[in-house]
């Protein structure tokens, strides 16, 4: 485990407090939680962008292909 000093605002900390309280959860558990949560939660963005500009980059080859494709079906 890494050792890490983190500033929290105020308002956050309270809330997390009083939820801390409710779930019987220590501090440490729920913020490595909280983390692992946000960092799945990034990836999957990251891969959504990526993916959105490589559909981008092909779009129009893959009209070009469509409408070869449906000019051949015309033409039978």
């Amino acid at each position: 485990m890494k050792t890490i000093s983190l500033k929290i605002d105020e308002s956050i900390f309270g809330e997390t407090e009083k939820i801390l309280n409710r779930i019987k959860k220590p501090r440490n558990r729920y913020i490595n939680e909280a983390l692992d949560f946000y960092n799945k939660l990034q990836r999957k963005q990251i891969i959504e962008e990526k993916l959105k500009k490589e559909s981008e980059l092909v779009q129009e080859d893959s009209m070009s292909v469509l409408k070869e494709f449906e000019n051949i079906e015309n033409a039978d």
